[in-house]
């Protein structure tokens, strides 16, 4: 489907606005309350669930909640605690080396700027976006899984790759929009535009998205 620059921008549009009105919920799923617990909590969430990522957190916080604990601690420490996430050797390794380096080189604190939040162990372009976003307010778009799943399908985005994706992203909807719309997105591929057998016919923007118009949906 061709379609005029013009047109581009309503169906995205469009496509927000019934996002928005369909998600008025959306919004972080991982538990944090500064942060430094959100900067972990997204280490630990790669290829694991925030769901699960949430009862980890909750016995980890406690113990190991500031930077300075962390730094102190061991990855034979640690580990106990984490280990219900994926990699979890690997992520307790770049957890312990991350906090060393927030006490050693930013006094405790956790940087504001994604240069800066990606030089620390871990902490790749996704995960320094949702810091930004989600603890410091900064507008980002984290492209995770479900974000480049669902912004290529609907035509938001027309890229094949993550880094693509997220330009794409950053010139096709508002700046004022996205951090919510990463969210609404997240929202979005887990409740209807699933990797899987989508439920494009329940699909509130099907009549806007491109996978449908160029009649690829699912039955």
């Amino acid at each position: 489907m061709k379609e005029s620059k013009k047109a581009k921008a309503e169906r995205i549009g469009h496509i927000l606005d019934v996002l928005a009105e369909t998600y008025p919920d959306a919004a972080p799923q991982l538990d944090f309350t500064n942060p430094f617990e959100l900067l972990v909590a997204t280490i630990l969430s790669a290829q694991c669930t925030d769901k699960q990522v949430n009862k980890v957190t909750a016995n980890l916080f406690p113990a190991y909640g500031t930077p300075e604990r962390m730094a102190a601690a061991t990855e034979a420490e640690l580990e106990p605690y984490i280990k219900g996430c994926g990699l979890f050797k690997t992520k307790g390794k770049n957890i312990i080396a991350a906090s060393r380096i927030l006490v050693e080189k930013y006094n405790g604190q956790v940087p504001q700027t994604r240069e800066e939040l990606m030089a620390l162990p871990g902490v790749g372009r996704k995960t320094a976006n949702v810091v930004l976003s989600n603890a410091f307010g900064q507008p980002a778009i984290a492209v995770d899984t479900h974000v480049f799943r669902v912004s290529n399908r609907m035509g938001l985005a027309q890229a094949k790759d993550v880094e693509h994706t997220e330009e794409q992203l950053m010139e096709n909807i508002p700046m004022e929009k996205w951090s919510i719309a990463h969210h609404w997105l997240i929202f979005h591929g887990r409740r209807v535009c699933s990797a899987r057998n989508p439920a494009c016919a329940d699909c509130p923007v099907r009549p806007y998205c491109l996978h449908a118009l160029n009649g690829k949906e699912e039955n």
